[in-house]
């Protein structure tokens, strides 16, 4: 990220919330797996959500190079990339004062896409990688079919800014004594046990990726 704040992703209202430096703004990426892309279609806007792993100061997504994104791409319009994580419900006494404790993470720049075949398969590692740990090395890896049929982009964070919202709700003085519940309501993301495909081979462990993963039990 540059010294100074692109004016692109510069934190306008609330700007107490914004934060324009390298661990606010990896940490946000690091503690998520799904972005939403969006780009200028040939028929108008559009949001398309997709994985992503981040790798340095890049963030790595893929898809089929058929998609309208991936065929405008390494042009010079820019995309913005977006992630999203909501960590609890801001219940004021006031239904107005009613908010959302959250943390955002916002890109804008040109998508370049990954022609060298070894960055391809780094990219794709590196997605894989952000979404279950360990999982690049439990998997068959993609073959040359596979890799033409899919296209990797990185996205460079240049201009990128994080804006959050932490604590409890601001009522207004005159509704602190009302008879109304106020606080925080946690919103927690987590995963449940792991349920085999119908054709799995009953003789197999369950592989490390998922016993390490948010510590699954071991009778799962």
């Amino acid at each position: 990220m540059s010294e100074s704040v692109d004016p692109l992703v510069k934190i306008t209202r609330v700007p107490e919330r914004g934060a324009y430096d390298k661990e606010s703004i990896y940490s946000t990426f690091d503690d998520g797996y799904l972005c939403h892309v969006a780009y200028e279609s040939d028929h108008g806007p559009v949001v398309l959500p997709t994985l992503y792993g981040r790798h340095e100061n890049f963030i790595y997504f893929h898809g089929s190079p058929a998609a309208g994104m991936f065929r405008r791409a390494n042009s010079d319009v820019n995309i913005s990339l977006v992630v999203t994580h909501v960590d609890g419900f801001v219940l004021a006494r006031s239904l107005f004062h009613h908010s959302m404790n959250y943390r955002s993470v916002v890109v804008i720049g040109k998508a370049e896409k990954v022609e060298d075949p070894k960055e391809v398969m780094h990219g794709l590692e590196v997605i894989t990688e952000n979404c279950l740990p360990g999982r690049w090395d439990e998997a068959r890896q993609p073959n040359d079919v596979e890799l033409r049929q899919t296209t990797v982009f990185r996205l460079e964070l240049t201009a990128a800014s994080v804006k959050a919202r932490t604590g409890a709700p601001g009522d207004d003085a005159e509704d602190i004594d009302l008879d109304i519940w106020a606080g925080v309501f946690p919103v927690v993301s987590g995963v449940g046990n792991p349920i085999p495909s119908p054709d799995f081979t009953a003789g197999t462990d369950l592989p490390s990726s998922l016993r390490t993963f948010r510590q699954i039990p071991e009778d799962a």
